[in-house]
């Protein structure tokens, strides 16, 4: 009996790398090995339709892989309304930031469909740094480049909205 959990451990785990490697653009990077080191920090988070993640201005303290499912990304008027400000699915990463700054989470996440993520903690991403500062590197690179394209995008997006100066 242990040997077949044992196998069916192995083959999960193959599982998750595989889905980091082929779907996760801040991992994108990380050899198979790296993958395997970082694999045993992450835990699953099954969420029905309504289901919140998390709030805006709730402590961040852990960031989120999409597995499988569709999240609502929604963000408060300075009426209060809940305004939609994307919908995020398969592949995607939420809340990056909370593993780097100490900062109130700025948007609300709500589960659309039944989904399922995968988190790391910011205090597993500190033991992964101080532990395997290799591979720590990689992930904070790669959240800075997510977070780059991200900006990039909200200028471009900010540009069309302006009014040209002078």
């Amino acid at each position: 009996m242990g040997e077949s959990r044992q196998e069916a451990d192995r083959v999960m785990s193959q599982a998750i790398i595989e889905f980091l490697i082929l779907n996760i653009p801040i991992l994108g990077t990380l050899k198979d090995k790296e993958l395997m080191v970082i694999e045993k920090y992450l835990n699953f988070i099954e969420l029905t339709p309504g289901e919140i993640v998390f709030e805006e201005g709730d402590r961040g303290d852990y960031v989120c892989f999409v597995v499988e499912g569709s999240l609502d990304v929604l963000k408060k008027s300075e009426t209060g309304e809940e305004i939609l400000i994307s919908t995020l699915s398969k592949g995607r990463s939420i809340g990056e930031m909370s593993v780097i700054d100490d900062l109130p989470r700025s948007a609300t996440i709500k589960a659309r469909t039944k989904s399922t993520l995968l988190t790391l903690s910011r205090e597993n991403f500190d033991y992964i740094l101080a532990e395997h500062s290799t591979i720590g590197v990689k992930i904070i690179k790669g959240i800075a480049r997510l977070l780059c394209l991200n900006l990039r995008k909200t200028s471009s997006r900010l540009a069309d909205y302006m009014l040209p100066l002078g």
